[in-house]
């Protein structure tokens, strides 16, 4: 079973920055993607960027140049969300997920919270 555990959320100024980590653990195939989803208030979750095993990645349009996704995979498998220069429409709950290609399995953390404020 893969097991997903986000951190690094909390409070931010706009023009601020906040680094999220997901750990992933388990059993994990080598084909997969992951990605960094969030969800505001009243809104749908939506994808904001999302990494491929081969290092490939694509961002939601209004966070590109401002959020920076990364994996680290040599000796523990984790994602991390850059994000700079945070703006108050950046506020909601953000999901790490990773994405099975084989056996097309969604495995989802239980979210961390992020909000951007004066």
């Amino acid at each position: 079973q893969v097991q997903l555990v986000e951190s690094g959320g909390g409070t931010a100024q706009p023009g601020g920055s906040l680094r999220l980590s997901c750990v992933i653990s388990g059993d994990l195939p080598a084909r997969n993607v992951m990605s960094w989803y969030r969800q505001a208030p009243d809104k749908q979750r939506e994808l904001v960027a999302m990494i491929a095993k081969g290092g490939s990645t694509s961002y939601l349009p209004e966070v590109e140049g401002r959020f920076t996704i990364s994996r680290e995979t040599q000796t523990n498998n984790i994602v991390y969300l850059q994000m700079n220069s945070l703006e108050p429409q950046d506020t909601g709950v953000y999901y790490c997920n990773v994405f099975l290609v084989a056996s097309e399995q969604h495995f989802w953390g239980q979210g961390t919270q992020v909000t951007v404020s004066s």
